[in-house]
């Protein structure tokens, strides 16, 4: 008998983190919230954060550097690079740090209700993700409570 083949330890799902929600407008509007600096900058980050960007070139090999600072004043750096930017449908961006490496792969799907917004964030081990994981999915789920607010979108209940 042999014993059942186990998946590794170090699986894509253990590497990622995902948020989606359905937001109740036309693609290319939600494309719009993240093309544009100003906007992006008016709603990027959980709530209570500010953000100034000193550098956004969206377009492929283009870099973001953002300084994000936090409701207590303290300011997190990061620096990302955009890897694709397909309008309406997907842009994808690696952070590349300080603190971690990721690849965020940003879809976003026509549904009868409007556009699915999909977040993928793949870290480079589980164990990495792991450390995050508990902050990013609230985190993330904030970003898009801002989004909707900027938008005058609903939030949900």
């Amino acid at each position: 008998m042999t014993a059942p083949v186990q998946p590794p330890a170090d699986s894509a799902a253990d590497r990622a983190v995902v948020n989606t929600r359905v937001f109740a407008v036309p693609r290319a509007v939600l494309f719009g919230a993240f093309s544009d600096p100003a906007r992006l900058a008016a709603w990027w980050g959980p709530q209570g954060f500010t953000n100034t960007f000193a550098k956004f070139e969206f377009r492929p090999g283009g870099d973001w550097h953002l300084a994000m600072r936090g409701p207590d004043g303290t300011v997190y750096e990061n620096v990302s690079r955009f890897v694709t930017t397909d309008a309406p449908e997907r842009i994808v961006f690696d952070h590349l740090g300080p603190l971690h490496w990721y690849r965020m792969t940003i879809t976003l799907d026509e549904c009868p209700c409007g556009t699915q917004l999909t977040w993928h964030m793949a870290f480079a081990s589980a164990e990495e993700c792991a450390k995050v994981r508990d902050f990013v999915l609230p985190a993330n789920e904030q970003n898009f409570d801002r989004l909707a607010a900027h938008l005058g979108q609903p939030q949900p209940t």
